[in-house]
Formats: C-alpha cells, sequence, structure tokens
C-alpha cells in the first residue's frame, strides 16, 4: 500500500477517535500498523486500544514492542494501562527507578538515553516527565504511602506549571501546609504568557491569608486576565465569572464564616453549572451550618440519580441525616462514602462529627485521628479533637490541639473560639477575653452564628468585674439576636452585681418571656425584687 493511502488510514483513526469510535479506530489502526512496523503507528494503536478499555491487550502490544523502554511514551502509556489495571506495583516497575527529595526534585540516572517521539502538532503540550512524576504519586497514593506520593506531585507540576491534576491532589487532599503550598507555588517557573495561572493557582491554596490579602488575590487574576489580551474583552469576562474562580471565593466565605453570603454565591453558581463538584462541596456544608435541610434532601436525591459511584453523592446524603439529626443512619452514610475514597477528607470528618453528636467520644476520636493522619494540612481534625478533649473536660490536652490547629490555620476564627472557651473553664479570663476579641478580629462580618463569641466576651469581661465592657458586649450580642436567654440573663446578672436592680428587674423579666421556668433567672429575680424592695426607689437609679 502507498504511503499516501496509509496517511489517509491514519487520519480516518485519529477522526474516529475525535468521534470515540474507538472499536473503529482499534480496527483502522491494526491495519496501519501491520503495514507499517512504525513505533508511531504501533503507539496509535495502543492508544485506540487504551481509549477503548482494552487496557490488558494495550499494555501487551506496548509491553511486546523493543521500544517500550526507550520511548518514554511507550512507557508511560503502558504504566497508564497498569493503573487501570490496579496493578500498582507493576505500575511503578515500568515507569523506572527514581528518587525524589521531599521539595519535588527528581534524581533519575537511569533514563538519561530515553527518547521522546514528539507528535508533530503546533499544540503546546504538558512535559512528559511531569506526567510520569503524576503518575508515580498516583500510584504511591494507591498503594498508601502518602508521603512519597506527596513528594511526586510536587515533582510534577515542579516539571510543569500545566500539569494543575498534580496541584488538585495536593490541594484536594490536604497534603501540604499552608506554609507549604505558598513556597512550591513561588517555586514554579511559569512563561510571561503564563503569568494569569500563577495568579490563579494562588487563589486555588489554602485561603489563610488576611482579608485584604485574599481579596488582592482574587482581583490579580480578573487584571492579569484583562492586560493578557485586551484585544478580546470576551476572555477578560468569561475569566472573571469564571465558575471555578467563583468557587473559590465561596470557599473563602465559607470558611471565615460568612455561610449565607457563601450559600447564596454557591446557590447561584450551580444554577450556571448544576453539575460542579467542588462548587457542589462547598454548598452542601453551608447548606449544613444554615441547617437548610430541604436544600440537602434535594442535593443528595440528584447527585445519587447522577453519580450513583461518587463519594460525594453518598456524603451529601450523610450531611442530610446529620442536619435533621439522624445520626446513625448519618454515619452509616458517611461511612459509605470514606470506603468509596479513603482520601475524601470531609467523609472522615463527618463521620466523627456523627459520633461526636451522640457523645461516643472513643469512635469520634478514631475518625478524626484517621483525618489527621491522613490530612496534615487541614486543621479541622485537629481543631475538632481537641473539642473532644474539652467535652470530656481535659482543658490542657484541648488547649494543645487547639494551638496544634492554630499553627495550620492561623486564620480561622472557629479556633480562637475555641481557645477562648477553654481559658474560660481554667478561669483564665484575661486569656479568654484575648481570645474571644482575636476571634471577632477574624470575622470579616458580625452575623448571629458568631452571637455565642460576643456573648463569651461578655461573660469574661463580668468575672474580670469590667461591667461597662461586659454590658457593652451583652448590648452587642442583643443586635445579632435579641431571642437569647443567655444574653438578657447576663445582662441582669451584670447589672445585678452593679446593684442596678431596675435594670436587673427588666432583663431577669425579659429573659423568663423567653423559658419562664429557668430556675437561675427565677431566683435571682426573687432577690432583686427584695433588694430593691429594701433599698427603696432611689431617683437616681438610670432607668434602661
Amino acid at each position: 500500500m502507498r504511503e499516501q493511502q496509509i496517511e489517509k488510514l491514519r487520519g480516518v483513526v485519529r477522526d474516529c477517535v475525535s468521534k470515540h469510535l474507538y472499536s473503529s479506530a482499534i480496527f483502522f489502526a491494526d491495519k496501519v500498523a501491520a503495514f507499517t512496523d512504525d513505533p508511531a503507528d504501533i503507539y496509535m494503536q495502543a492508544q485506540a486500544l487504551f481509549l477503548g478499555r482494552h487496557y490488558r491487550r494495550a499494555y501487551h502490544l506496548l509491553n511486546a514492542s523493543k521500544i517500550v523502554l526507550r520511548d518514554l511514551r511507550f512507557r508511560y502509556l503502558a504504566a497508564k494501562c497498569l493503573e487501570e489495571l490496579k496493578e500498582w506495583d507493576q505500575c511503578l516497575l515500568m515507569l523506572g527507578d527514581a528518587k525524589v527529595d521531599e521539595h519535588g526534585n527528581v534524581y533519575d540516572t537511569k533514563d538519561c538515553n530515553v527518547m521522546y517521539l514528539d507528535k508533530d502538532s503546533e499544540d503546546r503540550e504538558i512535559n512528559i516527565s511531569s506526567a510520569i512524576c503524576f503518575l508515580r504519586g498516583r500510584a504511591y497514593e494507591a498503594l498508601e504511602n502518602r508521603v512519597l506520593a506527596r513528594h511526586w506531585y510536587k515533582a510534577a507540576i515542579k516539571a510543569d506549571p500545566l500539569c494543575y491534576e498534580a496541584l488538585e491532589c495536593l490541594i484536594e487532599n490536604h497534603m501540604l501546609t499552608f506554609e507549604e503550598e505558598t513556597s512550591l507555588l513561588s517555586s514554579l517557573q511559569f512563561g510571561p504568557e503564563d503569568r494569569w495561572l500563577s495568579s490563579f493557582y494562588s487563589c486555588l491554596i489554602k485561603k489563610y491569608d488576611k482579608e485584604c490579602v485574599i481579596e488582592a488575590k482574587f482581583r490579580e487574576v480578573e487584571k492579569e486576565s484583562c492586560n493578557s489580551n485586551p484585544s478580546s474583552p470576551s476572555f477578560t469576562h468569561t475569566l472573571k465569572n469564571n465558575t471555578d474562580l467563583l468557587a473559590c471565593k465561596a470557599e473563602y466565605f465559607n470558611q471565615c464564616g460568612e455561610y449565607q453570603k457563601c450559600f447564596e454565591l454557591t446557590s447561584d453558581l450551580l444554577e450556571k453549572d448544576p453539575f460542579h463538584l467542588k462548587c457542589t462541596l462547598v454548598h452542601l456544608a453551608a447548606a449544613v451550618e444554615l441547617g437548610n435541610s430541604n436544600e440537602l434532601y434535594l442535593m443528595a436525591s440528584n447527585l445519587v440519580k447522577d453519580y450513583p459511584q461518587k463519594t460525594l453523592s453518598w456524603f451529601a446524603v450523610g450531611c442530610y441525616y446529620y442536619c435533621i439529626k439522624k445520626y446513625d443512619q448519618s454515619r452509616r452514610y458517611f461511612s459509605k462514602a470514606t470506603s468509596l475514597d479513603g482520601t475524601f477528607a470531609p467523609a472522615w470528618i463527618g463521620f466523627g462529627n456523627a459520633y461526636a453528636a451522640q457523645e461516643e467520644g472513643d469512635q469520634a476520636m478514631s475518625a478524626y485521628r484517621t483525618a489527621a493522619r491522613l490530612f496534615p494540612g487541614c486543621h479541622l481534625p485537629t481543631l475538632y479533637i481537641g473539642m473532644e478533649y474539652m467535652r470530656t473536660h481535659s482543658y490542657k490536652l484541648a488547649e494543645q490541639f487547639f494551638m496544634q490547629a492554630k499553627t495550620i490555620c492561623p486564620s480561622d476564627p472557629l479556633v480562637y473560639n475555641e481557645l477562648g472557651v477553654v481559658a474560660y473553664n481554667m478561669k483564665e479570663y484575661k486569656n479568654a477575653v484575648l481570645w474571644f476579641e482575636k476571634t471577632l478580629k477574624h470575622i470579616p462580618t458580625l452575623s448571629q452564628f458568631w452571637e455565642p463569641t460576643v456573648i463569651n466576651l461578655a461573660h469574661a469581661y463580668r468575672k474580670l468585674k469590667i461591667y461597662h465592657e461586659a454590658i457593652s458586649c451583652y448590648e452587642r450580642a442583643l443586635t445579632l439576636s435579641t431571642r437569647s436567654l443567655s444574653t438578657y440573663a447576663g445582662l441582669a446578672y451584670t447589672y445585678h452585681l452593679q446593684d442596678n436592680f431596675t435594670a436587673a428587674i427588666t432583663y431577669y423579666h425579659k429573659a423568663l418571656w423567653l423559658k419562664p421556668d429557668d430556675q437561675f433567672c427565677t431566683e435571682m429575680l426573687s432577690l432583686a425584687l427584695v433588694d430593691e424592695g429594701r433599698r427603696g426607689i432611689d431617683p437616681k437609679i438610670e432607668f434602661r
């Protein structure tokens, strides 16, 4: 057969692949390879077999070729076949011996003479070495060697910053701390045309900086995209409203405790792209915090219908049962999610929370410790371990874990709030005031969710006998919620301690209106009435 006819057949194979007609592609690629015995045509046949899910046959074809150990593309595709067959040790053997250090620097002495038959294309390609490093990371992660997996993922993104999947694994699996993520990002070598990508990546990593710094990062992405191609404004608008970027913003709102704002943003995003799974996860988290069981039921039903094999679907079902306080069912579905994907951090944390909600501390601790071991870059397991110790009044141990969580994530207001609660319980009221004030400083906009923190701060001031500050904090809490028994009771008791009996009686009545059988307020109201009766009406007493 003439070369011209063979080239036409190659075109047919490429067209079949682009149209997902894999059986046709396999049929014609086999004939081309038989006619030419060219390594490039053998590779094309193996690629068609791989896409048609004939992994064992594709591997056999590649392994039988004499070039497999000398051409990186052959070796990489053979390793991909072994990945699909879950033969991880064989996969690593096929990729060859190489060493990597903790910073992602690769030392490979045996592959210095390998060749790479590059395809004829003007498209920009991901570096083959980067893809190989990433596949090594996948294999080590499957073999539960998360340390080496982390090192190889770092090597992959360093070899080529366009290898987004490596960065995604590092971020989504919480393999790095905030400092490590920042250091890795600063070490990447971006080309002049990829400045926008550097800015985008900085939005994807952990958002533990100050609010102004994070907002500046989001603005920088829009600015870079605008400057990169001023003749095409459509690109700017597309990137500015890109769902990935907006999902990052939603993640930041969720982290800051602005759950309503987060929920509204994710709701808008899911209207545009109902199957954006990263946004869906943040949406579920916000819905749980807001107690929106109807939304959770709807989301869980749709996810199970559309993605029955996805971990996220069963995690959503667990969230729904957790929200309606059916913790046994919740645990069952969180457990199913962890069995489907043991590297899905939210499922482990949800599993622990479901046990903790029923005060089953040992099982909760076990789940949290597993999460802390698997996800060293996530502070939540450590934080929840501290909460469990606090529940059992082991305040010193709780404080140690809260400080660990603070080291991992220095910007989470919940960590500072828990440190304040521990200090208060240990009667270290000055420290409690400091921690509660730090909590409020880390909250962009104060909402009803943070009302307990304001009340706790008021209690701490009252214990220190700084009554005017305590009253100010109680009144601030009333602006967030007017139906809090502890606020009215605390305010009444503070006025009572100041001998302002009239104001104390007023607020005891307001507290009892919310809960008529409250023993403390009932007794203190009786004492305040007696004290006022003994003292008589003093015109100097300020009425409020």
